[in-house]
This record gives structure tokens, C-alpha cells and sequence, in this order.
């Protein structure tokens, strides 16, 4: 036995837990939610990202300009590049966000961010966090929100994904401790859960949604999602008109394509890695990940993204321009509603969906047999000037009208 790999570990460990108490300490006593009513000008950071990133960034300011366009031109609203957040940047700093980089996101209340590549072994990047990890943490954006709605299929559901926290806050911190054995690390506190389970309810109250599920795999996994459950179950009691309820991951990966009961499911609460994992399955059922947006929702800061990665194969085959922008004008859809823009933000989902759900008069594969990214972004511009868009959206979804 190796008693020096086992000190070497638990002395790891121990710098580990240090700093998660010191979190703790921060996290309780971080201020409370930023009122965009009050702020005299919003700024909203754009931040091309890696691979097709800058591509897809580029058709979803262009779509954002316009829907903001009377407030940018009165200074209500400003909106900005943000440079710097590319791999190769990161790569030479050494870090997941450049410190340069960090204080000037930070000068933006709410940014709208193309994804980013997250080097894994054998990369010839170094083995640096990823920078959506990393952000997560330094703005404490602890609620990934993932909306997926296929109205025809009866599927209208919205995901509280547990953001900073689970296997992602410490998994770039495991350890080798010999040559036989490695371990990573799985975090799990009570003001993480308590947090993320009262906006999944308080999002449920405000909309009229009478049931929020917690997704967990507590019947083995029982101190860390034991945890989550438990303090999912004592919120719940704050909200005694919605019902709550609970189911292991592996069974709801499959409910999911269960047709008849995936549509009784609502609002779902979820550590972070269930719900990296069940939201891309979830997306498949409105188009792909491609056409899914998210948003990273913090008290100070939020961060609005396409869920999908980087790929950077489609820029060395040279069809980038082709990659599908659904996904990041999703998110900035999202982003207009966050600060206070409802009306904005329906009439921008109104166009996605007839554009990539009921018309489909334009397709984007990918491929350059399909449309270009900026080909979509001007069918969606066009489809969302039009004055009827929004009683065309309701007939649709009412069935009263044929789907293409």
C-alpha cells in the first residue's frame, strides 16, 4: 500500500473542501437579483466563441439588433463584442477565462455567448476548465434554464438545470492517486439545491404550472443526490398548489420517449449532469440540439447560449457558414424576456417556431446542400415583421392550420 499516494489525496482533498466552505461563505451572503426596470442602460456583451461560435453569434446579434433596435438607438440598450474568449486565447494564458477577459464580461449585465471548445485528453490544447464551467462559477450563474416545446406532440417542458455544482464544478480537479486509481469529485450543497429547486417552483407559480418533478438517482447515489432530493422535497412544502414529485434519471431518459407520459411532465429540477445529459435528449424532440437555447440565470449576471458544442469539424471542411444559428437566437430570445421584454421575446419564439417547425421553407443541414446561417437568420427577420406572425403562431399550435 502506497501511503504517500493516500497522503498526497487526502492533502488534495482537503484544499478542496477548504475552498467549497469559502464558497459556502459567499454564496450566503451574495446580493440579491439586479432589477433591469431600474437600470437606466442595459449592456449586453457578445461573445463569438470557438469554432462555428463566431458564425451563428454573428446572425443572432444581427436578429437581436433589430428586435432592439429602437431602444440600442435610444441608448436604452447597448450591445458589444467581446473579444478574447477564443481557445487559442485561453490556451496561451493557461486559463478558462483570461483575467483581462473576466473584467470585461463583467462589465455587461447579460451576455449572449457562441460555444466554446473544452479541451479532453489527447487534445493538443492544455487541460484548462471549461470556460462555460468556469464562467458559471466566477458569476455564480447557478441556473441553467432549458425550454423545449413541440406543440403538436403535446410536449411543453422547461428544465432547472443545477449550474454550479455536481461533477462539473470539481470534475478538472480529480486526482491520480496511483497508477491503478483516479477519482473525481461530486459537490452537492444545501443552499445549491434550496436555490435552484425555488426558482423551478417560483417559475411554476408565476406560469400557472401545477407540477415540477426532481430528476435524481438518490435510491444509490445517496449523499449527494440524497441531498438534492431532500432539500427539493422542503422547498416544495413553500408551494402547497404544486405538486411535486420525484424520478431516478435512468427511468425518465426513457419516459421521455414514452408518448404518452412525457406529456404530463412540466417543470423538471435537476442536478447538473442529469441535466446536461436529459436536455439534449429532450431537444431531439423540437429539431437537435441546434435549435435549443439556454439560458445561465445568476442573481448579478446571466448568460444566454446555444447548448450545442463548437464543432470545429464543420470549420475545416469549410461549412461553417452553414451551421444552423437556431439554437443561439433561441437564447437571445430567452435574453429579451430575462430583462423585461415579454412581448419581444414571444415574438421572436413565434418566428422560430414557424420557421423551423410549421413552414420549414428554408432548412439548414449543416450540410451545403442545405440553407446557410444567414440565409435562416434573414427567413426568420422576414417571418418576424410579418403583422400577422402572431395569430399565424396561434393557428398553428391550435391545429387550425395545416403544417406544411
Amino acid at each position: 500500500m502506497d501511503r504517500q499516494a493516500i497522503e498526497r489525496a487526502k492533502e488534495h482533498f482537503g484544499k478542496l473542501l477548504e475552498e467549497q466552505m469559502k464558497r459556502m461563505e459567499a454564496l450566503r451572503s451574495a446580493p440579491d437579483w439586479v432589477d433591469y426596470a431600474k437600470l437606466d442602460t442595459i449592456r449586453i456583451g457578445i461573445l463569438g466563441g470557438d469554432g462555428i461560435g463566431p458564425f451563428i453569434a454573428k446572425e443572432s446579434k444581427r436578429i437581436l439588433a433589430e428586435l432592439l433596435k429602437d431602444e440600442i438607438s435610444s441608448k436604452r440598450v447597448v450591445m458589444e463584442d467581446i473579444e478574447g474568449l477564443t481557445i487559442e486565447n485561453r490556451a496561451k494564458h493557461g486559463k478558462a477565462i483570461p483575467d483581462d477577459v473576466l473584467a470585461e464580461i463583467k462589465k455587461y449585465h447579460v451576455t449572449l455567448k457562441g460555444p466554446t471548445t473544452t479541451p479532453r485528453k489527447g487534445d493538443p490544447w492544455p487541460n484548462i476548465e471549461s470556460c462555460n464551467v468556469a464562467l458559471r462559477k466566477e458569476l455564480d450563474l447557478f441556473a441553467n434554464v432549458r425550454p423545449v416545446r413541440v406543440p403538436e406532440q403535446g410536449i411543453d417542458w422547461i428544465f432547472f438545470r443545477e449550474n454550479t455544482e455536481d461533477v462539473y464544478a470539481l470534475g478538472s480537479r480529480g486526482i491520480e492517486v496511483d497508477a491503478d486509481i483516479a477519482i473525481d469529485f461530486r459537490l452537492i450543497s444545501a443552499p445549491g439545491a434550496d436555490r435552484i429547486a425555488r426558482l423551478a417552483f417560483e417559475h411554476a407559480k408565476k406560469q400557472g404550472r401545477t407540477r415540477v418533478t426532481c430528476v435524481t438517482k438518490a435510491n444509490v447515489v445517496k449523499t449527494t443526490d440524497g441531498r438534492f432530493l431532500e432539500n427539493f422535497y422542503r422547498i416544495a412544502k413553500d408551494y402547497p398548489g404544486i405538486q411535486a414529485d420525484d424520478w431516478y434519471i435512468d427511468i425518465m431518459t426513457a419516459k421521455l420517449v414514452d408518448e404518452k407520459r412525457r406529456r404530463d411532465f412540466q417543470v423538471l429540477c435537476l442536478p447538473n449532469l442529469y441535466g446536461d445529459i436529459l436536455t439534449d435528449e429532450a431537444a431531439e424532440f423540437q429539431g437537435g440540439v441546434g435549435t435549443a437555447g439556454s439560458a445561465n440565470i445568476g442573481k448579478q449576471y446571466a448568460m444566454f447560449e446555444a447548448i450545442h458544442g463548437s464543432a470545429p469539424r464543420m470549420v475545416t471542411e469549410g461549412r461553417a457558414g452553414h451551421a444552423d444559428p437556431a439554437s443561439m437566437i433561441r437564447a437571445a430570445a430567452m435574453l429579451v424576456g430575462h430583462i423585461g421584454r415579454p412581448d419581444k421575446q414571444r415574438l421572436l419564439e413565434a418566428a422560430l417556431d414557424v420557421c423551423g417547425q410549421y413552414e420549414r421553407k428554408l432548412v439548414v443541414t449543416g450540410r451545403t446542400d442545405g440553407a446557410s446561417g444567414r440565409d435562416y437568420a434573414e427567413y426568420v427577420m422576414q417571418t418576424m415583421s410579418d403583422p400577422r406572425l402572431l395569430a399565424r403562431w396561434e393557428a398553428y399550435r391550435g391545429g387550425k392550420e395545416s403544417k406544411r
